[in-house]
């Protein structure tokens, strides 16, 4: 019995270093996402963590900002949505699809 919980307990710590390892990679992937046609783009990490956020100009107006406001808005939303997607299916790979709670 013990013997058997020993191997668990390996496995788990086997498990959760590949998880740390994957964590520290997806710091370096990078997800982009736009909205209003490529007027706002925002650029996040594997870590839900904004790198850039670019406007280009045509889409500054002084007498429209909540447009602007919203495309921002929904440009990071989008990045940071597919960055979670990117580290789901990263860390699928390493539990092989368990859903552990607290993981992630």
């Amino acid at each position: 019995m013990a013997k058997g919980l020993g191997n668990i307990m390996k496995q788990a710590q086997v498990m959760q270093q590949k998880m740390a390892r994957v964590q520290q990679e997806l710091e370096d992937k990078q997800v982009e996402a736009s909205a209003g046609g490529g007027m706002v783009t925002a650029v996040v990490n594997g870590k839900q963590q904004l790198l850039s956020l670019n406007i280009e100009k045509g889409v500054v107006d002084p007498e429209d900002v909540e447009m602007l406001q919203d495309l921002v808005v929904a440009a990071v939303n989008e990045a940071i949505k597919k960055s979670q997607d990117m580290m789901q299916e990263e860390m699928n790979k390493v539990t092989g699809g368990l859903n552990i709670p607290g993981l992630f």
